[in-house]
């Protein structure tokens, strides 16, 4: 924290916890973003136009989705975490590690609804902690980001319904 204290309504403690929440929930969107433009680069197949296209729509939201919850984070006073390292030991989500190249287009939609489906259950604890604090500014936010993932994880899980 700097110097200056935060006085926003919100206790030290209670913007600490709601930081860290946050915290678990930006890894986790750029390990997702990572993955998404990583197979959109990868993907091949006879859906090849429609996933790149739609690849390209997902991570273009979650690279703004990043800034949104990082520049929360400061605004809380806190740092926001940054770099691989930090990402890595934060996020919930599989980073894949360069597999994106090997997959098929079907795992590559599987992969992402599995971390789209992550990132939901840590955006609704996120923003568990940030509604019992009072911090309505967050919350908000979280719901904003809950409501996107959540409408992207029904459109891949509907690209996998045969029928």
């Amino acid at each position: 924290m700097s110097d200056r204290r935060v006085e926003i309504g919100i206790s030290d403690k209670d913007r600490e916890a709601v930081s860290r929440a946050l915290s678990a929930v930006l890894a986790d969107t750029y390990t997702l973003y990572l993955k998404t433009h990583g197979y959109h680069w990868n993907v091949m197949g006879p859906h090849f136009q429609t996933l790149h296209v739609m690849f390209e729509a997902q991570y273009t939201e979650l690279w703004a989705a990043v800034d949104e919850v990082a520049e929360r984070i400061r605004a809380l006073g806190f740092p926001a975490p940054c770099g691989y390292r930090a990402f890595e030991g934060l996020s919930r989500i599989d980073s894949d590690d360069g597999a994106n190249s090997v997959l098929s287009a079907r795992e590559m939609v599987a992969s992402l609804l599995g971390g789209h489906e992550v990132l939901v259950r840590g955006l609704r604890e996120a923003q568990r902690v940030a509604a019992s604090v009072g911090d309505e500014a967050s919350a908000d936010l979280l719901v904003q980001r809950l409501q996107a993932s959540e409408k992207v994880a029904w459109m891949l899980r509907s690209f996998l319904e045969e029928k």
